[in-house]
């Protein structure tokens, strides 16, 4: 059985940025998750600033380069999307747009996504809902009903520690997503089974007799 493959998508545009590091935490929260049920995980991380060049090329002369095919590809070939964007007037960021806009209309029809933004204040927490949800839902994602809002306040003067709140956020929306991974990975042809679910085996007579035909 292959592992289930989550990608995460990043658009902080500084190294290191506060989207990666809710990116970084959300990806470890599902991980456990699905670790916890029995999975192996494949995580890809796409840096979205890494390829802000290609994909301006792409954009004006149609063509990707390698990196950038590699990650659209990955992203197209999950089980599992993780989706972070640093929120810039009120939406996402022009970069993360840009990234999406460039996969096929069709690559994420029925892809579990989970959304999540990082920005200075609370007030921009509708992003989630006014801007990634409808993107999500025009690429015909399945996304989870939990998205998670960073703002300023939530990280802690530490760095890594943070405020109770966002962790619980986190880790609602990981188990959410971890729910519905497998069930895509299953979808697939040849997918993988279930741990601890062995596939339903129906006599011929009875399948015989659902189509009304005696046996």
């Amino acid at each position: 059985m292959r592992p289930l493959r989550l990608s995460v998508v990043s658009a902080g545009l500084s190294d290191p940025s506060s989207t990666r590091l809710l990116a970084d935490r959300l990806t470890e929260a599902t991980r456990q998750e699905l670790a916890g049920s029995g999975y192996a995980v494949e995580v890809s991380v796409v840096e979205v600033r890494e390829l802000a060049a290609e994909i301006a090329r792409n954009l004006t002369l149609g063509s990707p380069g390698p990196e950038l095919e590699a990650a659209l590809d990955a992203v197209t070939r999950a089980d599992g999307v993780i989706a972070v964007t640093p929120v810039f007037s009120a939406s996402y960021s022009g970069l993360f747009k840009s990234f999406f806009d460039l996969l096929d209309p069709t690559a994420l029809t029925g892809t579990p996504v989970l959304i999540a933004a990082t920005g200075g204040t609370a007030r921009h927490s509708l992003v989630l809902e006014h801007a990634l949800r409808p993107l999500f839902t025009y690429l015909h994602a399945l996304t989870v009903p939990t998205g998670v809002f960073a703002a300023t306040e939530d990280w802690g003067t530490a760095g890594d520690a943070h405020t109770a709140d966002l962790p619980a956020r986190i880790g609602r929306a990981a188990h959410e997503l971890a729910r519905l991974v497998p069930s895509r990975a299953a979808d697939e042809p040849g997918g993988r089974e279930v741990p601890g679910q062995a596939p339903e085996i129906v006599p011929f007579a009875e399948q015989l007799a659902a189509l009304g035909h005696a046996p």
